[in-house]
């Protein structure tokens, strides 16, 4: 069955409403794209104007062409654009590509927006845009975008989708080395959305590796099947996600009608399909070069040879930052480059093999990057060194590619330490070649991590879950469904059955019920009030710990109830030295919910040490969310007189994620804080339940969780 997209993205015949003969303008340059892009169907120019535009017939009407365009380009002012749409509809147009941003000085209400969108939705039209720049699908020569472009070859195999026009423009017009099949600026996406153009790209036997600008999702399960998709034909996917901070949330709203959803659930989002994520365009351009070419990695991580052992070392703190593996080689591999190196240089990754030079210095060079590619424990390689004096490459650096990867089978990169160019006619040669070149380390870097992400991520895709048992299950969805508030106790007894280690308590409401739970219970204890709407305990002073005897209680128990009230909680104090670790939840108004985990107690907020992941997830899953923390290292410190039970906390964590996934939106926060991971196990100290009806809106973003304690 043909793609929805296809009258849009592939048309057989395209009318360019408000063609011109004027220079510079959208109208006469959509005619010249077209042109240059040898579209092959008929092409109408539309305007009362002109008998022709650039050589294309013009009629003064879309009623006035021999037979209806299948798709309508749009070059007209916003103020002619309701009643030029209405003649494309009634004209039987089938899709349509609005380039422009839809206002009106005096408008009226509803805006001028919102009028088109419900003439889109009414004669469900496939429309790109609008405030986009149109889109180009080099593979089927239809060069919609009505923006001057470099020149392009057909047989690419990237394609890229961006929210932001000029975020498109800036890689597709200036970056020579991605040969693309297509690209598209979505614009308002008032008639299709960015995971419909993804699933188009998925659809083209010619994609190897989609790059996407985000601002936000407007179709979020589209999305989620678009990821699934890809992640299902292990077709990597790099994501530029804008819209990480408050004031770029804000300005994504103001600049595009988006609704910039929480980052933490973009993060949880794009771990759960394996995305990759980058931090700006030229880590995005960077990665898609890596993926594009034709060699799978192997195991292990990066080898490298330099001609600079400071750059050497360079290279291994950037590593270290990046978080990218440095092969550690074999002690064949050692040997074989020791019988290569000068006296002096040492036979280790990154290798420096320079040398006092002579007349096979450059054949050494080569011998030395197969013999690193060889290495059993090598993925890929890089020849990380300067561009000449005019920015540049020289020619024996091919070479070193060329015999590592003969060598091998693997990916080999040319990586400056600095900068050099794009536009190189050698540099554009070679990375088409299958051996890219590429400029700066850092970038070259992130897009190493991305490489290496990606190859793990389908590595591991049937991790085991931890189930929950559907009698928890259904005592939870009662309780939720009754419709009462959940106190602490009840909280603690619920976690208890989904078989999530919560230290028992006990509710009082006086000093004679006090003495009764001591006696049950055992000292130390803990006494917490639980006054209704009191979530911050620690604020109100309504905290004391180790309380050791009777009196101790009593008297903690008097001061409490008179300040703050007689409902309190009575628990066991968890004795066992270990560290305070967060699990908590939020429901996403995109994604549903989330699950945060990462450093507790009482200054949770400060630390905000969190990772993000879409229930439900494995307890392989949850261990590299915890590795991924800055407090990891304390959980393996050896100043603990025993191991820490991290192992159970990761079990845990993935049970309380499959609880999650069984409950879906009918909470609106969970939050377990501290749980305390010690050599015993792991205990939860304190829970927050809050159904899903309890708030005006279930949404709730993070940092607005988990500060109980």
């Amino acid at each position: 069955m043909p793609h929805r997209l296809e009258p849009l993205l592939r048309p057989r015949s395209i009318a360019v409403l408000g063609a011109s003969e004027r220079a510079a303008t959208v109208g006469r340059t959509t005619i010249e794209n077209l042109l240059a892009g040898g579209f092959a169907g008929p092409l109408y120019a539309v305007n009362p104007r002109y008998q022709s535009v650039c050589g294309v017939r013009c009629f003064p009407s879309l009623a006035a062409l021999p037979e209806p365009a299948e798709q309508v380009i749009f070059a007209v002012s916003d103020e002619r654009i309701e009643a030029a749409l209405a003649d494309a509809i009634a004209h039987g147009a089938r899709a349509a590509t609005l380039m422009s941003a839809l206002v009106l000085e005096q408008d009226q209400d509803p805006p001028l927006r919102e009028r088109v969108r419900a003439q889109i939705q009414a004669a469900k039209l496939a429309v790109c845009g609008a405030n986009g720049m149109g889109y180009y699908n080099f593979e089927a020569g239809v060069w919609a975008c009505g923006f001057q472009t470099r020149a392009h070859v057909r047989g690419g195999n990237v394609a890229f989708i961006s929210h932001s026009g000029s975020g498109m423009c800036g890689i597709v017009d200036c970056e020579e080395r991605i040969d693309f099949n297509l690209v598209v600026s979505t614009g308002q996406e008032l008639g299709v959305t960015m995971d419909e153009y993804l699933d188009y790209a998925l659809d083209q036997p010619s994609t190897r590796v989609v790059g996407l600008f985000m601002e936000t999702a407007r179709n979020p399960q589209g999305l989620q099947r678009a990821f699934e998709k890809a992640q299902q034909r292990r077709i990597p996917i790099v994501a530029l996600k804008v819209g990480r901070t408050e004031l770029s949330a804000r300005l994504t709203m103001s600049h595009s009608g988006a609704i910039a959803g929480d980052d933490g659930a973009y993060q949880a989002l794009f771990d759960r399909y394996g995305v990759q994520r980058v931090a700006d365009m030229d880590q995005l351009a960077t990665a898609l070069i890596m993926f594009a070419q034709p060699h799978a990695p192997g195991a292990g991580g990066l080898v490298s040879i330099h001609d600079s052992g400071g750059e050497r070392q360079l290279l291994i703190d950037l590593a270290h930052d990046a978080k990218v593996p440095l092969t550690v080689l074999t002690d064949e591999s050692t040997r074989q480059l020791q019988t290569l190196l000068d006296p002096g240089l040492p036979p280790v990754n990154p290798l420096d093999g320079w040398s006092t030079g002579g007349a096979d210095y450059d054949v050494t060079m080569q011998q030395c990057f197969s013999a690193l590619m060889r290495d059993p424990g090598a993925a890929f390689g890089a020849v990380i060194h300067d561009r000449s004096a005019t920015g540049g490459i020289f020619p024996v650096y091919i070479d070193y590619l060329r015999a590592g990867h003969e060598a091998s089978g693997k990916p080999a990169f040319l990586v400056a330490n600095r900068q050099g160019t794009g536009a190189d006619p050698q540099v554009v040669t070679t990375t088409r070649a299958g051996f890219p070149v590429l400029d700066g380390v850092h970038s070259f870097l992130q897009g190493a991590r991305c490489l290496l992400e990606f190859r793990d991520h389908a590595a591991r895709r049937h991790e085991a879950l931890e189930p929950v048992a559907a009698t928890a299950l259904s005592s939870w969805l009662a309780q939720l469904r009754s419709g009462n508030a959940i106190d602490e106790v009840t909280a603690m007894a619920l976690l208890n059955e989904a078989g999530l280690p919560a230290n028992p308590a006990r509710l009082v409401e006086s000093a004679a019920a006090a003495r009764s739970a001591a006696r049950e219970l055992g000292f130390p204890l803990v006494l917490k009030s639980a006054m209704p709407g009191i979530h911050h305990k620690s604020d109100q002073d309504g905290v004391r710990l180790g309380l050791r005897d009777v009196a101790a209680l009593l008297n903690a128990y008097e001061d409490m109830s008179g300040r703050i009230g007689p409902r309190a909680l009575i628990a066991p104090m968890v004795a066992a030295p270990g560290v305070e670790l967060l699990l908590g939840m939020f429901q996403d108004p995109q994604f549903g919910p989330v699950v945060m985990l990462g450093a507790g107690g009482l200054h949770v907020e400060a630390l905000a040490d969190v990772a993000y992941a879409l229930p439900p997830f494995s307890a392989e899953h949850a261990a590299r969310l915890v590795a991924s923390l800055r407090i990891a290292p304390l959980l393996h410190s050896r100043r603990h007189r025993q191991p820490l039970a991290v192992d159970e906390f990761c079990r845990m964590a993935a049970r309380f994620s499959s609880l999650l996934a069984g409950l879906g939106p009918r909470l609106a926060e969970l939050d377990l804080n501290p749980v305390i991971v010690h050599a015993g196990g792991c205990t939860i100290v304190d829970a927050l339940i809050v159904p899903g009806s309890a708030l005006g809106n279930a949404a709730q973003r993070p940092e607005t969780l988990a500060q109980r304690a």
